[in-house]
């Protein structure tokens, strides 16, 4: 089956313990949004691909008037995700419209340009108190799901330095 990084996300979540396609989302959204976003446009049609393939199984969980499909990853898809886990391919993809914004911010006015780079701080800085919240203090995490905390807190903490830094470069440079 052909793969991506909806794929691992999904089958990664649903290894955790069985969950309905709204649950993946929620648990997206709340563990790792800071590295990979996933929509539920990407989510559902791989829940399909993913069963089709034998890699998960669904049952019929209706909760109240809706209903709803409970996921579990299977022994072949539990193997598969071992798989790749142990991979040693690795891509390193960063998508970033702000980033893209400052690349082509010469077109702007300076003053303009500069308050890009004032957003995307500000948009670490929300995104550094958004990781924070998740800390509920009931204990620790496990070792490798706190490193990948870990390092959004500290990638937002830099983000938001890099950003001051440079914006006083640019004033500095402008005078």
């Amino acid at each position: 089956m052909e793969s991506s990084a909806v794929t691992w996300a999904v089958l990664g979540l649903l290894d955790q313990r069985p969950r309905s396609g709204y649950d993946v989302k929620r648990a997206i959204d709340r563990t790792i949004r800071h590295i990979w976003a996933g929509s539920y446009g990407q989510i559902y049609p791989e829940l399909r691909r993913l069963e089709e393939a034998g890699w998960i199984t669904g049952k019929d969980d209706a909760r109240g008037a809706r209903s709803r499909r409970v996921y579990s990853v299977t022994a072949s898809g539990h193997a598969e995700l071992l798989d790749w886990l142990r991979g040693t391919q690795y891509r390193i993809e960063l998508r970033d419209e702000s980033l893209l914004r400052l690349f082509f911010a010469d077109a702007l006015p300076p003053d303009d340009a500069l308050g890009l780079l004032e957003a995307r701080r500000e948009g670490y800085r929300q995104l550094l108190a958004y990781l924070v919240s998740l800390d509920d203090g009931t204990g620790p995490d496990p070792p490798y799901i706190d490193l990948v905390y870990r390092w959004g807190l500290d990638y937002c903490r830099w983000g938001v330095e890099w950003c001051e830094q440079q914006q006083q470069r640019l004033r500095r440079a402008a005078a």
